[in-house]
């Protein structure tokens, strides 16, 4: 695969596997991600279960884990210092929306319209100042105990639910092939 080319399978065990490449595929994944009520390991195997169109074997469990990090990460490599989490997908879904939708030009959501997970990161990425980006910020700030300004402060006072995000139970002992990705979720 080149550099300019999107992924629509990934090499586990030696084979070709196609995966859901569509952005409410990875979506999911987050979402199971993060439900507090979901074991750390049962996250990883529904991970596989919904990113794989085919069972993985039992063997190739933990590298298919592997690959299906770094096509959620789209192929970028991530520090290994975890930082706050400041997204919840979820939550944020009528925040998110129109604010790739302005990138895109158009309604992402259309059902039945694909859009590869790689493509809408990039139109989310390069999200400009909007509802999101402020809501966006003033969690940057307070996660990194930063001083709010003033139309801050009064933003924040104003949308306090619009900017909380939802307290997730984490286990501290999290596995060595989980670990890069749930520091991606944080």
């Amino acid at each position: 695969m080149s550099a300019w080319d999107l992924p629509i399978s990934l090499n586990v065990g030696g084979a070709e596997r196609e995966i859901g490449t569509d952005f409410r595929v990875v979506l999911d994944i987050m979402k199971a991600f993060n439900d507090p009520g979901l074991p750390e390991y049962a996250k990883t195997a529904v991970m596989v279960e919904i990113l794989y169109i085919d069972p993985i074997p039992e063997q190739y469990i933990n590298e298919a884990a592997q690959k299906a990090i770094w096509f959620i990460d789209c192929g970028m490599e991530q520090e290994d210092k975890p930082s706050p989490r400041v997204v919840d997908w979820e939550k944020d879904a009528p925040i998110i929306f129109p604010a790739v939708n302005a990138q895109a030009g158009y309604e992402v959501r259309i059902p039945g319209k694909y859009m590869h997970w790689w493509t809408f990161y990039g139109l989310f990425m390069n999200i400009q100042e909007g509802l999101f980006s402020q809501v966006l910020a003033i969690r940057q700030k307070l996660s990194k105990g930063k001083n709010l300004e003033k139309w801050e402060q009064e933003f924040l006072k104003e949308n306090k639910s619009l900017c909380a995000l939802p307290e997730l139970e984490r286990e501290t002992q999290v596995d060595e092939d989980w670990a890069f990705f749930a520091s991606r979720l944080k």
